[in-house]
């Protein structure tokens, strides 16, 4: 998070140091500045992402930065992504399961504060995993754990990563034809504190940013706009490994929308 593209740019370059001890580190560094030229490149929309729970005003500030985007010479091209309608399930299924399986270390006696020794160990690892981990991230860890659970792995989590294989099938079918992806960053304004508080209605405001998540691909969201007073973000993606290709069509939009 920056103030500015520019600044995003320069905090990516420490970000991408390559770590030989981390086995998850790719050596890719980034080393770019951003330039606002996009004439020529082409610009993907697909259609589920102005699709049904989309606010129309919301809709209408994004479309107004991508035209934008098309006075200043890039392409525009409507697209589909029927993966979508798999992706926010696939999502929460991937990320409670890889949070059930990597917080189950902070058991007080390999990770995490020591436990009380004079209770008895689930005793003291109850008492560890409620001190240490706040209502949010316990649903996750529930959540992840029966997905994960003999007899549901393969009806839960083994159709989740098909599903994001489909999404990340989507995705790379899309970048042969076109250079990124725009779309709306969240589906409505932010809402008031309060207003919603189940969870489910909570994780259903994720739909248009867990499709990148799930494919690994970058992405930025720059503010473009407001909507009955609040601001509204453009969502920008692009391939693996083309940040520069996604910086440099956030930068063009940061200085076509300068006043």
């Amino acid at each position: 998070m920056a103030r500015s593209v520019a600044d995003v740019s320069l905090l990516l370059e420490v970000l991408t140091t390559h770590d030989p001890r981390d086995s998850t580190s790719v050596s890719c560094p980034y080393t770019h500045t951003p330039d606002p030229d996009i004439r020529g490149l082409k610009i993907g929309v697909p259609e589920e992402y102005f699709g049904e729970g989309v606010a129309p005003r919301v809709a209408s500030v994004v479309w107004d930065a991508i035209a934008l985007l098309e006075r200043k010479g890039a392409e525009v091209i409507t697209c589909r992504m029927p993966s979508m309608a798999y992706a926010l399930a696939a999502y929460y299924v991937t990320c409670t399961s890889e949070a059930s399986s990597n917080l189950a270390r902070f058991d007080g006696v390999r990770y995490g504060p020591a436990a009380d020794t004079k209770l008895s160990w689930h005793q003291a690892f109850q008492e560890q995993r409620r001190a240490g981990f706040g209502p949010e991230v316990r649903r996750r860890i529930m959540l992840g754990t029966f997905a994960l659970s003999s007899g549901y792995y393969g009806k839960y989590y083994a159709k989740a990563q098909a599903a994001r294989k489909q999404v990340r099938d989507d995705f790379l079918r899309i970048f042969r034809g076109v250079d990124v992806i725009c779309g709306p960053t969240m589906p409505t304004v932010a809402f008031r504190i309060g207003e919603k508080t189940d969870p489910l209605s909570m994780y259903l405001s994720d739909i248009l940013t867990v499709p990148a998540n799930l494919a690994g691909v970058p992405a930025i969201s720059v503010p473009c706009g407001r909507s009955e007073g609040l601001p509204v973000g453009l969502q920008i993606m692009g391939p693996h490994f083309r940040d520069d290709q996604v910086i440099d069509v956030a930068a063009a939009y940061e200085q076509g929308a300068a006043p």
